[in-house]
């Protein structure tokens, strides 16, 4: 339905940058590094990677020619994470295209000046990454996906379709996820409004997601809000199965949960990030800084109902979800 709009570049538009930026580009090979949070056999994390080669393409960037791209998978393991950004920074590429807050973390405690451009990453500012959206202090700058007051709409958006929810239980894995602290005001200050009771639940292996689930579901009410993270992203074939075996009701902070059978998810655009990502490489591969790339944000957000996993919990969609919903799956 709509496609999702971000906020334009501080400052104005192609005609304000530096005439460098806008020189011919040099006929000698340039190397990309990309290192992603998710696994190398997710499909969706592959479309995401093709929809980045062939925006690049289209920016003029030939695979072969002019560009070499180096891709390396986290798979939701910080160790792995921390082992590729180290390679990948050994490459002494020109540019990195760096996915999630984690990996970015990792880059970052890498090199303070081969530019990083990031995409899904939380907040920016208190990760360190920079000092200010509008005008990034370092070598780092990119696009966010989440704002602050997304973990109120993801508490009000469960009550909604699942009404008799009083307790949720935030699964979560800090080590390939944004910190809590980012969402946890606009959760607490929703569920105080709903009465409903939030408790944290840090996950550290997959074997550890059943426990939480079923923890929630021994008595009626209970609920999961699935926080964003690269292992809740690998493991959320597992996570989607559980939450329907044992009958509790999940929200997802990615459309691939709902696609694949979660019954709602509410997020960004990511692949729309990966459209835009490229722009911002093209420029610094023309000679822009980062530090002259404003860090930009999504200003919307997509909306998806699995109406099958819906009736399967017996839950009832209320009609103003259904009339505001991006996609509605049978």
């Amino acid at each position: 339905m709509r496609r999702r709009d971000f906020i334009k570049v501080i400052g104005g538009g192609a005609a304000a940058w530096p005439l460098a930026a806008r020189a011919q580009q040099p006929d000698r090979m340039r190397l990309v590094g990309v290192l992603m949070g998710y696994a190398e056999n997710d499909p969706a994390a592959q479309a995401e990677v093709a929809t980045f080669r062939g925006a690049l393409a289209k920016l003029g960037w030939t695979e072969g020619s002019n560009l070499r791209i180096e891709v390396r998978w986290g798979a939701g393991d910080a160790d792995k994470v921390r082992t590729f950004a180290k390679e990948l920074v050994d490459l002494r590429p020109d540019v990195i295209l760096s996915q999630t807050t984690v990996v970015t973390d990792a880059l970052a405690r890498e090199t303070k000046t081969i530019p990083i451009v990031f995409v899904t990453v939380g907040d920016p500012v208190a990760s360190g990454f920079t000092t200010s959206l509008a005008r990034p202090s370092g070598n780092i700058t990119g696009f966010t996906a989440f704002e602050p007051t997304l973990g109120g709409k993801w508490v009000e958006l469960l009550k909604e379709i699942a009404p008799h929810t009083v307790r949720v239980a935030l699964l979560s894995n800090q080590a390939t996820g944004p910190a809590l602290p980012f969402f946890m005001p606009s959760i607490q200050a929703a569920a105080s409004s709903f009465a409903v009771q939030v408790s944290t639940a840090p996950v550290h292996a997959k074997d550890e997601i059943e426990g939480v689930i079923a923890t929630q579901a021994r008595n009626p009410g209970g609920g999961l809000i699935v926080m964003p993270s690269a292992f809740n992203v690998t493991n959320r074939d597992l996570i989607i199965a559980l939450a329907a075996r044992y009958g509790v009701p999940a929200i997802y902070f990615n459309r691939l949960f709902a696609k694949s059978g979660g019954l709602i998810n509410y997020s960004p655009d990511y692949a729309e990030q990966f459209r835009q990502a490229p722009e911002y490489i093209d420029r610094i591969l023309k000679g822009v800084k980062p530090a002259d790339l404003p860090v930009q944000q999504p200003t919307k957000y997509e909306l998806s109902i699995n109406l099958k996993a819906a009736k399967a919990l017996g839950l009832d969609v209320p009609l103003h979800l259904q009339q505001i919903a991006d996609e509605l799956i049978e």
